[in-house]
């Protein structure tokens, strides 16, 4: 039986591989993470398949700024909180990896 998946992004999306670092409140906990794709309206991200995500929960995303960057915006990091709207755990046996859908609680013009 063939699965058809509804899109639900509204906006065009980037490939950005970039370090992030994601605080989930339940967990009282930073995890590790990597930006996969990121639009305005939201992001996908990479993380280890240990952390206690669940879609509906919202998390706050660290997109860290080089010096140069931080000189420029005035802070070291962007931080946007966002609500989990997927999980993919298609390529978990080879990564050990998770990827996350998330959708931004508010639009961002620019991230990083």
């Amino acid at each position: 039986m063939a699965c058809i998946i509804k899109e639900q992004r509204t906006s065009k999306r980037t490939n950005v591989s970039w370090p992030v670092s994601v605080w989930h409140p339940k967990a009282s906990k930073f995890y590790n993470a990597r930006s996969v794709d990121i639009s305005k309206g939201g992001a996908l991200i990479s993380m280890s398949m240990q952390a206690p995500v669940r879609e509906g929960q919202d998390i706050e995303v660290n997109f860290p700024r080089n010096e140069d960057l931080a000189k420029q915006k005035g802070s070291f990091a962007r931080i946007k909180t966002a609500k989990v709207v997927r999980i993919d755990r298609s390529d978990i046996i080879r990564s050990s990896a998770v990827r996350v859908g998330l959708r931004f609680n508010e639009s961002v013009e620019e991230v990083i």
